[in-house]
């Protein structure tokens, strides 16, 4: 990457940013690897062959990990008359797209849920132990979150290309502070011709293990859940198969304003940061509340609202602490009956207790040890009590009804 931290020009263009020793030191990395992974982008951007071109005997299996198979019909990785390539996919994607490349000796292998830990599991199975991921910043996201990243090797390139838009190493991982960001441990530095390479090792994320409430406290908030039986449901980035639980997920709600006129928000978290301001007589909380309406993500809303509230605390409602759970259940609720798939999912977890995996907020999620309140789980988790009751007397509405006489 670039000085500035670059993977490529706003307009994609991306060849070379490091140097002629810092490729060959890859293909040395490849050489040395059971598996290279690369994602669809890549694959439609850059057309790589992933090879080795050291002359050794070893070459590692390349794997292109793709939802849509929105792929090319023609590409370097189809020929596999050297190295086989696998293409991993969701299930029912592109059935003759499959067809074609099972026509061209490309394995294609389903998954219900194309996840980066079920792919690393598949392979680890079929005996690749050393995988290494050469791919664009969304699917580094994905596998950084999903914790089968140990070790980082960046080449920083002394140049600069600027652009707001373009593309970085890794993409969204939800992360709003500089106390949240993941650290390197064992750090090593090494000068590759112009090129630095920072290479280090991931601290591994202890498994978030909440705990389950009481007898009492579960039967208060989900009385379908059995404390001693009940499995445990995580959801935390948007991308995880119950991300639409996050209120990050792009679900766009309609909410009454102080006058009682629908107004539409991007997100729950646009919704619910937005709230913090409402009432205040003061102009400038009323500009925060604008502002916080037209964010350009969840994210960027989150933190617009932590900011405002760190910094200007005298533009927080006062009494928010008091209103603020009341606030996110009515935007849940909203969010949940608005969209019927959403309804659907979340009643499919009857039975289950609802975490927010958060590491880091200890108030709406679990917390890194469990140690969180996981406010927004038991929030889900009593509007699903709720939305269970509500179908269970719809149904027996429509009963027939008996008489005495009949």
């Amino acid at each position: 990457m670039t000085l500035d931290g670059k993977i490529a020009a706003s307009s994609g263009h991306a060849s070379w940013i490091s140097s002629k020793k810092s490729r060959t030191r890859v293909f040395e990395m490849r050489g040395r690897s059971d598996a290279v992974i690369v994602g669809g982008n890549t694959v439609r951007k850059d057309n790589p062959r992933l090879t080795v071109r050291h002359g050794g005997d070893h070459l590692p299996r390349r794997i292109v990990l793709s939802q849509t198979l929105d792929l090319p019909e023609e590409a370097h990785l189809w020929n596999v008359s050297e190295v086989p390539t696998i293409v991993a996919t969701q299930r029912g994607a592109r059935r003759s797209f499959q067809r074609l490349l099972a026509s061209k000796g490309v394995e294609v292998v389903e998954f219900d849920i194309l996840d980066p830990r079920d792919v690393m599991g598949y392979l680890y199975d079929r005996g690749y132990l050393s995988v290494l991921w050469e791919c664009g910043g969304t699917l580094a996201a994905s596998a950084i979150s999903s914790g089968v990243i140990h070790k980082v090797h960046a080449f920083v390139a002394p140049k600069i290309i600027g652009g707001k838009n373009a593309p970085s190493p890794v993409g969204e991982l939800g992360m709003v502070e500089m106390t949240q960001a993941l650290e390197l441990i064992d750090v090593c530095y090494e000068q590759i011709g112009p090129d630095i390479l920072v290479s280090g090792f991931l601290q591994p994320v202890p498994d978030l293990t909440p705990t389950i409430p009481s007898v009492q406290e579960t039967s208060a908030i989900d009385p379908t859940i059995s404390p001693y039986e009940s499995s445990i449901i995580f959801f935390y980035k948007t991308w995880d198969p119950y991300g639409a639980f996050s209120n990050f997920s792009l679900h766009p709600i309609q909410m009454p304003d102080e006058n009682e006129e629908l107004v539409t928000w991007s997100s729950v978290e646009h919704y619910y940061q937005a709230q913090k301001f409402v009432g205040v007589s003061d102009p400038v909380a009323k500009s925060c509340i604008e502002e916080l309406k037209c964010a350009k993500s969840p994210e960027e809303a989150a933190r617009i609202g932590r900011r405002i509230q760190r910094q200007q605390p005298n533009l927080v409602r006062p009494d928010w602490e008091s209103i603020k759970i009341d606030v996110m259940y009515k935007a849940l609720k909203c969010k949940f009956t608005t969209y019927p798939y959403l309804n659907s999912l979340l009643l499919s977890t009857a039975g289950s207790v609802l975490v927010e995996g958060s590491p880091h907020d200890l108030f709406w999620g679990g917390g890194r040890d469990g140690e969180g309140l996981n406010y927004l789980g038991r929030l889900l988790m009593k509007l699903r009590s709720e939305l269970l009751d509500d179908s269970s007397t719809s149904q027996k509405s429509l009963l027939p009804q008996t008489s005495e006489n009949n």
